[in-house]
């Protein structure tokens, strides 16, 4: 066998003239085969690290609501929108909540219904001994009209704030974010 290798290395046509021994060809074919060990091993690495990057939101930060803003007025009105959410493979649909009115200023304040305390969701004057206040069922804490936490109440921060954007006369909401109105 080792004399039909030597002859095909050596004498076939078209061959080089330099042959390959034994010990270049293990080594050429070891070095390609863990060449490609190495990519199959890094590739999925390198598109983990670049595909964040490189990947384009669809709709924004944004997401649409079913508000009219000529339909706010100054007194919190509560808004559920829906948004498509994407994880990895898995399509969801996501349901929030927000309070949303025009300050005195005409500017659209939202509000998340999120109590800092513990998670619980306010409403807007709930509590008959308190009103014109976001009130937290859970543990009786208390929001003012802006979301800035009442002192003496357990919440120990503020509502969080949506960021809002105006597109053909709908309300569109952002991700919620600390409160930019209370200071």
């Amino acid at each position: 066998m080792s004399s039909g290798l030597t002859l095909l290395l050596e004498g076939g046509k078209g061959m080089s003239k330099n042959p390959v021994s034994r010990r270049q060809f293990l080594s050429y074919t070891l070095t390609g085969v863990g060449g490609f060990m190495a990519a199959g091993i890094l590739m999925p690495m390198v598109r983990f690290a670049v595909d964040p990057v490189l990947k384009t939101e669809a709709g924004g930060d944004f997401h649409a609501t079913k508000l009219k803003v000529s339909d706010l007025t100054d007194q919190p009105k509560k808004i559920d929108f829906t948004y498509e959410q994407v994880d990895a493979w898995y399509k969801s649909n996501v349901t929030q909540t927000a309070w949303v009115y025009k300050d005195s200023k005409g500017d659209i304040v939202a509000l998340s219904p999120i109590c800092k305390h513990l998670g619980c969701t306010v409403n807007w004057n709930a509590n008959k001994d308190h009103p014109n206040q976001f009130y937290c069922p859970c543990h009786g804490g208390r929001y003012e009209k802006n979301g800035k936490n009442v002192p003496g109440t357990p919440p120990a921060k503020p509502l969080d704030t949506y960021p809002t954007k105006v597109k053909d006369g709908y309300l569109y909401l952002g991700k919620p974010e600390a409160n930019v109105f209370v200071k």
